[in-house]
């Protein structure tokens, strides 16, 4: 079946790294604030498997709090990094369903939400938890970068109820970093661990890594993926 990319505002720009051979699987990775997708489908490609298809979308442009209203590229507003920020509800939510829409082209074109998984970085994996948390299929799994889960005090009541018990989390986060703070990364695991089972989630932390990533830590997500989204 084909699809029509146009349909689907992120996909029309994302940056897509093809499989080399029948795709069976897909990743949808989310970039961090004032970035785009191309950084990370530089880094995917060098860690890509045959049977999957890796697309990093561009999040828009739009006016963020933190950043003096600046315009940049970001998924949704964001007032401040601190515990005690206030979030843009409406906006992540508004971003989690356009997310699920590319979830959606990619069942119809062939690939079931259980070889789907998300991923990201920083604001990016913050959406992406949020989005496999309340979507109405049950995902492969999310890959959650130097980030934390936003409206966190929804949950666990705000999940889709669908069985996540059994969906795989890996977090990773360095421990030195200093824009998200490792302990967000750990108070985000003790969350998911109400959510989900507690074996299915693994925090990594990787010291003296600040809010960046590096090889060691892209193998792991190497090695997650090919875990949980295998060659069939």
């Amino acid at each position: 079946m084909c699809g029509n990319n146009m349909s689907v505002p992120l996909l029309a720009h994302a940056e897509t790294v093809s499989g080399t051979e029948k795709e069976t699987a897909a990743v949808i990775f989310l970039h961090g604030l004032g970035d785009t997708g191309q950084g990370w489908a530089q880094s995917l490609a060098a860690i890509r498997l045959p049977h999957v298809k890796y697309i990093c979308p561009h999040a828009p442009r739009i006016p963020v709090t933190l950043n003096g209203g600046m315009l940049m590229p970001s998924w949704f507003d964001l007032a401040g990094l601190s515990l005690e920020a206030p979030e843009d509800e409406a906006g992540i939510k508004q971003a989690s369903e356009n997310i699920k829409e590319i979830i959606e082209h990619e069942a119809k074109n062939g690939i079931p939400p259980h070889r789907i998984m998300l991923g990201g970085f920083s604001q990016g994996g913050a959406l992406s938890l949020y989005t496999a948390l309340t979507c109405r299929h049950k995902l492969a799994g999310v890959v959650a970068l130097s980030c934390w889960l936003p409206l966190n005090k929804d949950f666990p009541q705000a999940s889709s109820g669908n069985d996540l018990k059994n969906m795989p989390v890996l977090q990773c986060h360095g421990e030195m970093d200093p824009v998200v703070p490792v302990q967000y990364g750990q108070l985000t695991s003790k969350k998911l661990k109400e959510i989900i089972s507690p074996q299915m989630v693994t925090l990594k932390v990787y010291p003296d890594l600040l809010h960046c990533s590096n090889e060691q830590e892209m193998q792991t997500v190497k090695e997650f993926i090919a875990k949980y989204l295998p060659r069939i």
